[in-house]
């Protein structure tokens, strides 16, 4: 088989598309022919071999990619053998592998998928759309919400914007760019704005008139992030999941009381406990919800040869939805 292969940490190119033995499962796991392979923002964090939610590979030459859709083609010793030849979904975890034809994963994370739902969508909601209900845990939306979303063209931000606008909330969307912000009005904010733009912020208030934000989604954190904080209103949570704009906010229990708001990140443990411990509910609740139509993942596809691209453009914000390499 093909896969993606990581020889030595650092930039990009070092992903290597070649060929390798096809992988064996084990005692209880399966082996899946990949049609759709996700790709996070984490995954260039370790391909740097930089320290992060998950550990650096220990042992190179590695596959990265831990989120994999496609048809169960082979069983290992005492696996239900109603598997096989079955489409499944599965986010692999703390093993990867997901960057190639074939992998291998225990049988206790598939998820069988009903014939409407794409493999791509599927991808999409078994890592980004399980980490995007994590992050609702801890919101209350309704019609007196006012939820602004930096990165809103990404794979995380459209969903938010999804769920938000369902629950009756005014949403405000940032993206990077006159095609992001086309495409965050599209997925149904109430304004889209360019962030780029130095006088953003004034256009947001100016449609709020006299009303101020209750919940700042970031995963962007830096000059973005504290810009739209300061939108917030007595009350208000900023709500914090990453930040791609190079540092995380951080603000003092005295600046928090003094402006009426709470602040707090939403990743790891903390998330895990809200969900009772254990994230295949999550996983679920994401899958159910698009297979229902209630929340719709946007894909930007790459053929997984080109996994070397998928990273660049995702490093360099070239990339809208969740991203995700096709064998």
């Amino acid at each position: 088989m093909h896969a993606i292969r990581l020889h030595a940490f650092g930039p990009a190119e070092n992903l290597v598309h070649e060929e390798v033995p096809d992988p064996v499962p084990g005692p209880g796991q399966v082996r899946i022919a990949v049609t759709a392979a996700g790709v996070h923002l984490l995954d260039t964090t370790l391909r740097e071999g930089l320290p992060g939610p998950f550990p650096a590979p220990a042992e190179l030459p590695t596959v990265p990619g831990r989120e994999v859709a496609g048809t169960v083609d082979a069983l290992g010793e005492g696996t239900d053998p109603s598997w096989l030849g079955r489409r499944v979904v599965a986010h692999l975890g703390m093993n990867p592998g997901g960057y190639a034809e074939r992998a291998v994963t225990d049988a206790a994370r598939l998820h069988a998928l009903p014939d409407h739902l794409g493999d791509a969508e599927a991808v999409a909601m078994i890592g980004t759309g399980r980490t995007t209900l994590g992050i609702l845990q801890f919101t209350a939306l309704g019609p007196d919400s006012v939820a602004i979303v930096p990165a809103a063209a990404g794979g995380i931000g459209t969903l938010l914007v999804q769920y938000a606008k369902n629950a009756g909330a005014t949403v405000v969307g940032l993206a990077g760019g006159p095609a992001k912000t086309a495409r965050v009005r599209a997925n149904g904010a109430d304004l889209a704005v360019d962030y780029t733009r130095p006088d953003w912020p004034a256009e947001v208030r100016a449609f709020l008139r006299d009303r101020t934000a209750t919940v700042v989604y970031d995963s962007v954190g830096g000059d973005t992030g504290r810009a739209a904080v300061d939108l917030l209103g007595k009350g208000g949570q900023h709500v914090v999941f990453g930040w791609s704009g190079g540092e995380p906010l951080a603000f003092t229990e005295e600046e928090l009381a003094a402006r009426g708001i709470t602040s707090g990140s939403v990743l790891g443990p903390v998330m895990i406990r809200k969900a009772g411990g254990d994230v295949r509910t999550l996983e679920l609740a994401a899958l159910a919800a698009a297979s229902a139509g209630t929340l719709r993942p946007a894909v930007h596809r790459f053929p997984l040869a080109e996994a070397a691209k998928a990273h660049r453009a995702l490093e360099n914000r070239g990339t809208m939805g969740k991203v995700v390499l096709i064998p």
